[in-house]
């Protein structure tokens, strides 16, 4: 258990259905194993048709978001008593919308329309998708003029909506006039992509539809298939562009090689340049990265690409030869210039430089005192000073990297340490700071919660965290997105995925994401149950450097829903019922299965561990000899968490309801924490969490008891309202 995993994709199942060639509709029927915290209230819609939409409730105030992630069985009843009141609001035409979805996947068409009659006058948001789900229900009655009347009415009269590119191609059926309209205007639009999909096989494998789906389509086996049979045999009839447009396919799926040689053949820029010898040199073409590395310093010696491709060619040079390349960093690249000073500091070292190398370090931290790479060098220093028992120097080598720069990954850690340095050297004021800065700061990380268990707040220690049972409150309306047109984000908010999801691939579209789109992105992902992928998108927002994306992330990080998405809770019916039965803190399962598997159920490791719990076979059928457990499959959630927490009980009952060493555990396996036992002191548990010998298990204790306390923090409320206050000005 806890080792790297080969990671698979597990999708939520939304029910769809067929227009043309185009899927539609739909809303996801798991979503109730799915917590969503109230978003932001959606704006004033506008005027349309002479009518005005009544305004919308807020999210926490509407009737309908709750129903729209249940099954049409379980709200149909609702549905139609708040579709039927004879006063006007938005509501009521959330709930005319959403029964004649049902009815549509349902394939009755005529009970559709009724509930769709003039739906577009009033629900003014959704007005494109109305029209064209009317078509569909007429398309159910087999009333193609009527059908066709009304995708005419909606190219005509929403001309902008991303929701006609659907409408062309289904009108192009009978009329191909309307398909090359879809390609002029709708490039970007899934169905757009699957009718020339369709003209390839109907007609053959024509260079200019392959070029399109190149430039356009999402990334599909299909398509990397084509774009590989284009490069072996219509090379020759490429462009520049078609060359750079191949680039770009291959460099974002990975196929660094293949990127490589397609840009070769188009027009050099500083980019292409770089990107052929980054390819090159993630391909292991060290001495071919070396010359393409070379070749794009000296032709655009100015450009960002450069400072980075410099940086890529002392590291593939001798120390000496590196030296020339990380000082013209230095002198030219100041993005880069931290990271120059560190290796050249290094290299000079190697070479028997002593005292070069320490001039090359305190430039380091003159000139670039907040750089992440100077901060690691502050945290070396002071780990140094205190393994020598030299606290009140690690303290002052600690203390800067919080204060300076509390957002860096290292903050939380520094502040922490610094705390607990302050109380050995009885300075117990400056320790309550220091954890309660940690907390106000930092409130998402790992020491945030050993900063609070010292403070005494009710979150539970590594003895006593097993035994808490923690009010939680888990929302139940979506939020509303904060990227994407009031279509989309009325469409996400009302669980109608596939919609959402079509009409979201056409907005994003026009080069690099925004903080709010890629959040956004991230958010879809998660809901269609690609948490791996989702997460990350997230996750890796903090990797935004410019000052106005770093103030939209923390303008994102106040949101309710930003905590929740990173922090999911599906499968929470399973996750409270195997926890009461094995008596363990429902938190601190979530938060293991997080870190295991990132809630995908079929997921196999490398090591051949299973499911969400991520079980190993042999581990499974050990418990299932100790116990009743009869039948079962890993890769069903019920029976992997069954056997999963078993295992967590096991290990807590081995190590005396320690859930530090249960945790431990639980990657490592009790022999090698029975080990460390005896090997480590165990009476600083937070000196023994540091000491443990394996960086995997470190690493994971580090992360799953972060992730207990991101979960309490997020769905707790008396641990919620404690941070707020903390934090209050």
């Amino acid at each position: 258990m806890g080792k790297s995993h080969t990671w698979q994709t597990f999708l939520t199942i939304g029910s769809g259905m067929v227009l043309g060639v185009a899927v539609v509709g739909g809303s996801l029927i798991w979503a109730q194993q799915r917590g969503w915290l109230p978003g932001i209230s959606v704006p004033q819609w506008s005027f349309s048709l002479g009518f005005r939409s009544p305004k919308p409730p807020l999210d926490d105030q509407s009737t309908v978001l709750p129903l729209a992630v249940q099954s049409p069985e379980q709200r149909r009843g609702k549905l139609e008593a708040i579709a039927s009141q004879s006063q006007a609001s938005f509501d009521r035409h959330r709930a005319r919308y959403l029964l004649a979805m049902d009815l549509l996947v349902a394939l009755e068409g005529g009970p559709a329309l009724r509930w769709l009659e003039g739906l577009e006058q009033h629900y003014v948001p959704l007005a494109p998708m109305i029209l064209l789900k009317r078509a569909r229900g007429y398309e159910l009655t087999n009333s193609p003029d009527q059908m066709t009347e009304t995708l005419k009415a909606l190219v005509e009269n929403y001309p902008e909506s991303a929701v006609v590119g659907e409408a062309l191609v289904t009108l192009g059926e009978t009329d191909p006039q309307f398909w090359q309209d879809a390609l002029t205007t709708h490039p970007h639009h899934p169905a757009v992509h699957e009718m020339v999909h369709e003209r390839i096989r109907a007609e053959g494998q024509q260079l200019p539809w392959m070029l399109f789906l190149v430039r356009y389509d999402s990334p599909n086996p299909t398509t990397t298939a084509l774009m590989d049979q284009i490069v072996i045999e219509a090379a020759e009839q490429l462009t520049a562009a078609d060359w750079e447009a191949i680039g770009d396919r291959y460099w974002q799926e990975g196929s660094y090689s293949k990127a490589a040689s397609a840009y070769r053949r188009s027009e050099p820029m500083a980019q292409t340049l770089y990107r052929i010898a980054r390819g090159q040199d993630l391909s292991g073409q060290g001495n071919e990265a070396r010359l393409s590395y070379q070749n794009l310093i000296n032709r655009f010696p100015n450009e960002t690409e450069t400072g980075q491709g410099l940086l890529h060619l002392a590291r593939l040079s001798s120390p000496q030869d590196a030296i020339p390349h990380l000082n013209q960093i230095i002198e030219k690249f100041p993005d880069h210039a931290p990271e120059a000073l560190q290796r050249k500091a290094d290299h000079l070292e190697t070479l028997g430089r002593g005292s070069a190398a320490s001039q090359a370090r305190q430039d380091l931290l003159d000139r670039y005192p907040n750089a992440e790479i100077t901060l690691n060098y502050r945290w070396d220093q002071a780990q140094e000073q205190a393994a020598a028992g030299n606290y009140a120097n690690a303290w002052k080598w600690a203390h800067p990297i919080a204060i300076n720069n509390p957002h860096s990954t290292l903050a939380p850690k520094a502040a922490f340490w610094v705390g607990k340095w302050a109380s050995r050297l009885g300075r117990e004021a400056d320790a309550q700071a220091a954890y309660e800065f940690v907390l106000s700061q930092n409130p998402e990380s790992y020491y945030a919660w050993r900063a609070a268990a010292i403070l005494g707040w009710n979150v539970g220690t590594f003895t006593t965290v097993r035994d808490l049972e923690p009010t939680i409150n888990l929302p139940t309306v979506r939020p509303q997105p904060p990227a994407g047109s009031e279509l989309f984000q009325e469409l996400y908010q009302l669980g109608q995925d596939q919609d959402a999801a079509q009409l979201w691939q056409v907005e994003r579209q026009g080069g690099e994401l925004t903080v709010d789109q890629q959040f956004t992105d991230g958010l879809l992902k998660v809901t269609a149950g690609d948490y791996i992928r989702g997460i990350t998108d997230i996750w890796s927002l903090r990797e935004r450097d410019q000052p106005e994306e770093r103030e939209m992330w923390a303008m994102l990080r106040q949101q309710p829903y930003y905590w929740q998405t990173l922090f999911p809770f599906p499968y929470s019916p399973l996750v409270f019922n195997w926890s009461r039965e094995r008596q363990l803190n429902a938190l601190l399962v979530i938060a293991l299965i997080r870190q295991e598997s990132r809630f995908q159920p079929a997921i196999r490791s490398s090591a051949g561990a299973l499911g969400l719990m991520q079980v190993m076979p042999e581990t499974a059928q050990w418990i299932a000899q100790q116990t009743e457990i009869g039948d079962y499959q890993l890769e069903n959630p019920e029976d992997n968490i069954e056997l999963g927490t078993w295992f967590l009980d096991y290990t807590h009952r081995e190590f005396d309801g320690n859930s530090m060493l249960a945790i431990a555990s639980y990657n490592a396996g009790p022999g090698n924490v029975s080990q460390w036992i005896r090997r480590f002191p165990t009476g600083d548990p937070d000196e023994f969490v540091e000491q443990i010998p394996f960086p995997e298990t470190k690493g994971y204790v580090e992360a799953v008891f972060g992730n207990y306390w991101n979960y309490l923090r997020i769905y707790n409320p008396e641990i919620r309202e404690q941070i707020e206050q903390l934090a209050a000005p």
